[in-house]
């Protein structure tokens, strides 16, 4: 019993020993913890004293949550001003753009007497701190706007810092109304490893604030403009999801660059087009004057090029009115009409040389294309059907032989028979006539019906730049 004694209390004092251990280091990181809280004393009140107290209690801390309570998490307060847009990129969907980003937050380990200390703030290194891992998650590069090294820290806690950042972010942009389009990007601020448990953000300031100063301080001589601006946030509190703020930048395009440089000449070629219908087929060589307008009118689009965007997407949700008004200046779909109408002018062109050249060869025309060319459409662009001469028709009363009487003699029959040969002759005459008459009369059809065709076309060709150049022109001055 007496040797088994001892090493029973040896043990017993290497347990208390070990269980003591964790205690004091609780009592001490306690002690500690509200000495930060209570705040720290500085030798004297100036910024080197401050300095060498923050060095002591704050900066050796950067490496965890300044928070003294670790299940409780970190606000971190957010406002931006946009500063300027430098670009869209619309071939490869980027918005470039250049924020002035603040973040506040509290370190409640940094806590001092602005009269003991000599100062309500001062100015250290970011990295001496802790600092939230705060991004921009549309953001495609690493941030290159201008380095800075300092934060202020306050008094009471409060850590500000004002970051300038080159932002380029990803953006779906719909550039079917194009150049007369509004789009729609975002950013989502949020931590990138902290879940909501360990950080919060908070938009510090309303939005219609945060508008109203980007308005006073940015730049407005480029080719977009920031109309409004929105945001929310996801309150996520749980621990496996992450806190978001969601804003939502409203950009509209100044149309003016690509009104004069690629709808007005557009409009021009189009319209030298119309008047080419002023041209006689059957005199001038119109087709030759069409195709070098449509050669012009390539080589246009494709000097031009640089300055359409590559892509435009539909959304799901427009409407059927506002496709058909966006359509005609969208840039693919107005200058592919205009081109389209280019070539079946061109081809009206031949098809209407090739009637006026070989309408006598042609047949009847058939029923259905006489009422629906001749009646219907005729009256629709008001060309009416010319009568024909009464002169150059030979009826046949006039060319119809004298009747022979039935009591004539052999004798008078032999002093008759010039009179029946000159009445045969007549009557030959009077068979081929009646024939170039007929065939005359399909030429005719089919040369009134090339008329009636080449004015329809015509008429079209009016109506749509008509509606072309008033809807340019409402939504250019309405911008």
């Amino acid at each position: 019993m007496n040797s088994i004694t001892p090493l029973t209390k040896k043990g017993l004092e290497r347990r208390v020993w070990s269980l003591s251990i964790p205690v004091l280091l609780f009592i001490f990181t306690q002690s500690v913890v509200l000495q930060s809280a209570e705040g720290f004393n500085c030798s004297q009140p100036n910024s080197v004293s401050l300095l060498s107290a923050l060095k002591e209690n704050v900066l050796n801390l950067s490496d965890i949550r300044p928070v003294q309570d670790p299940n409780q998490p970190v606000i971190i307060q957010l406002t931006f001003i946009l500063y300027g847009i430098l670009g869209v990129d619309e071939k490869a969907q980027l918005l470039t753009t250049l924020l002035w980003l603040n973040i506040e937050f509290q370190n409640e380990f940094a806590h001092w007497d602005p009269e003991e200390c000599g100062r309500h703030k001062i100015s250290v290194p970011r990295k001496s701190l802790w600092y939230p891992d705060i991004v921009i998650n549309e953001a495609t590069e690493a941030n290159t706007g201008p380095e800075t090294y300092y934060v202020y820290l306050y008094s009471d806690g409060t850590v500000s810092d004002w970051l300038s950042m080159r932002v380029v972010s990803s953006c779906n942009m719909d550039i079917y109304a194009f150049p007369f389009d509004t789009q729609n990007c975002s950013y989502a601020f949020n931590s990138y490893l902290h879940t909501a448990d360990d950080i919060q953000l908070v938009l510090d300031d309303p939005i219609e604030a945060i508008l109203e100063m980007t308005n006073n301080v940015m730049e407005r001589k480029g080719e977009w403009i920031l109309v409004n601006m929105s945001a929310y946030q996801n309150n996520k509190n749980s621990s496996n999801e992450w806190n978001y703020i969601y804003v939502h930048l409203i950009l509209k395009r100044h149309p003016t660059l690509y009104v004069v440089n690629l709808l007005v000449p557009s409009c021009f070629l189009i319209s030298l087009d119309l008047f080419s219908f002023a041209l006689p087929p059957q005199n001038v060589d119109r087709s030759a004057f069409k195709m070098t307008l449509i050669l012009g009118y390539t080589v246009f689009l494709l000097l031009m090029n640089d300055l359409l965007p590559v892509t435009g997407n539909t959304s799901s949700n427009s409407t059927l009115v506002c496709t058909v008004m966006v359509s005609l200046l969208s840039s693919d779909v107005f200058f592919s009409i205009c081109l389209a109408l280019m070539v079946a002018s061109l081809l009206e062109t031949i098809i209407i040389t090739n009637v006026l050249h070989n309408s006598h060869d042609y047949s009847d025309v058939p029923r259905w294309v006489r009422f629906l060319v001749i009646d219907l459409l005729a009256r629709l662009v008001c060309l009416s059907r010319k009568t024909p001469d009464d002169k150059a028709t030979l009826s046949e009363k006039s060319v119809e032989a004298p009747p022979q009487r039935p009591d004539v003699t052999e004798t008078e029959l032999v002093h008759q028979e010039p009179f029946g040969s000159l009445q045969r002759e007549l009557r030959a005459i009077r068979q081929h006539m009646e024939k170039s008459a007929a065939t005359q009369q399909v030429s005719e059809d089919w040369i009134h019906i090339a008329q009636v065709v080449d004015r329809f076309l015509f008429f079209i060709y009016l109506i749509f730049i008509s509606t072309s150049f008033i809807t340019i022109l409402v939504m250019w001055t309405s911008q």
